[in-house]
């Protein structure tokens, strides 16, 4: 799996629907959850439409329940794992 060091430097433009980050096999589980977060935070919101999450580099911006519902997904994958 890569560092988080090195899932984070990637582009966002990499990554179409942040549902390709929460099953892309390569990202550790962390990293991928802070590429999430980061694309829910307040600093990748599109401006004036707050419920909405574009960073810098992606190609469109995403429902933020969207990132959210990956989020969760992450969550479904490790509770079934353990």
């Amino acid at each position: 799996a890569l560092p988080i060091c090195t899932i984070m430097s990637q582009p966002f433009s990499r990554f179409l629907h942040p549902f390709y980050v929460a099953h892309r096999p390569s990202h550790e589980p962390g990293g991928k959850r802070a590429l999430l977060a980061f694309w829910a935070s307040d600093s990748a919101s599109v401006r004036n439409k707050p419920a909405l999450g574009k960073p810098p580099g992606a190609r469109r911006a995403v429902p933020v329940e969207d990132v959210l519902a990956a989020l969760r997904s992450l969550d479904d994958g490790e509770a079934r794992s353990t």
